[in-house]
């Protein structure tokens, strides 16, 4: 991996400072964003404008100005995950080929918060990937994986890891991490990773892991930022590799995920269990709350043959479609 320098504040033309040139937004604090040169530079930008519309892994167009510059255009994405609710709009990232949702057998992770992240990438169009870390504390880690089960006859992609924060010995280990470790990194190789999680579910561990020296850029980044002292947050995309084909992107953890930008009527089509049954109902624009001959209804009531839907999972269907009306009226 290419070092971070800083760019030289003397020695650019008046031909450089008029043209666009090419980057990717790899790490943003507030106003201001490190956007990385094909070349491997790394350049302090500011948005054109009083408000950012830039985030990490955007492709943008920008112009020199000294040492630092300006982003001028932001390329077409091809995706944005992002979370809405009643006062502001969250973007995580952009151009994203999966999202990692990471979570702990301890603390208990939030099934809504799952169905959420889940929601929202399918929204996108974003391949996820749920994983399971701590392995190690069984029972714990034995109930929290019974409670995915659902999520794996669904055909979601359901990970166990077990991370820990590498001690001194680990260095020279020629293979440091379990199995369970290695099937993620070969579902995350040649791919643009978001990950995403509650806090304390692992994710700074898992990037310390695989990127060794991200916490030494990362303070780098806030320092030149002038966002303190890194706890994350804010959301740095990391290379696993000299090539830079394999990108790990870090985000803050989140308590709530808003999903304001969904219409209830669009909720069961993003919940691959309810969907399944919605073909079954009897009226086209069934909520699947109440009406007769609602297959889903069927499902959850046990009078469809060999089809089930979680309890769970339809609760949180039912609170998802009541708190997405009252955002609308």
């Amino acid at each position: 991996m290419r070092s971070w320098v800083a760019i030289p504040r003397l020695g650019h033309t008046l031909a450089d400072a008029a043209a666009l040139l090419p980057g990717l937004v790899i790490a943003g604090h507030g106003r201001h964003v490190w956007v990385e040169t094909p070349d491997g530079r790394k350049v302090i930008c500011h948005p054109r404008g009083k408000k950012s519309q830039t985030v990490v892994g955007d492709r943008v167009l920008w112009q020199s100005t000294q040492d630092e510059g300006t982003i001028e255009k932001v390329l077409p994405r091809k995706n944005l995950l992002y979370r809405q609710d009643e006062i502001r709009t969250k973007s995580f990232a952009s151009n994203l080929d999966q999202v990692v949702i990471l979570l702990g057998a301890e603390p208990e992770f939030s099934e809504s918060q799952l169905a959420r992240a889940l929601i929202a990438a399918e929204a996108e169009k974003i391949r996820p990937i749920i994983v399971l870390n701590k392995r190690d504390l069984t029972p714990l880690f034995d109930r929290s994986w019974q409670r995915l089960a659902p999520y794996r006859a669904m055909g979601y992609t359901v990970l166990a890891t077990a991370f820990k924060p590498r001690a001194p010995s680990d260095a020279g280990d020629a293979n440091p991490e379990p199995t369970d470790n290695e099937q993620l990194a070969l579902a995350l190789q040649g791919k643009t990773s978001l990950i995403l999680g509650p806090s304390g579910a692992g994710k700074s561990t898992l990037i310390n892991r695989w990127v060794p020296q991200a916490q030494v850029l990362t303070q780098e980044i806030s320092t030149a930022l002038n966002s303190g002292k890194h706890t994350t947050t804010s959301t740095t995309l990391y290379w696993m590799d000299a090539a830079k084909t394999t990108a790990l992107i870090d985000s803050p953890g989140f308590q709530e995920f808003g999903l304001h930008h969904i219409a209830p009527m669009q909720l069961a089509q993003l919940m691959p269990d309810i969907a399944a049954q919605a073909t079954a109902c009897k009226f086209y624009n069934c909520s699947h709350l109440h009406e007769p001959g609602c297959g889903v209804l069927n499902a959850v009531q046990g009078k469809t043959v060999d089809v089930e839907i979680s309890p769970t999972r339809y609760k949180i269907y039912g609170d998802l479609f009541a708190e997405l009306s009252q955002t609308r009226y």
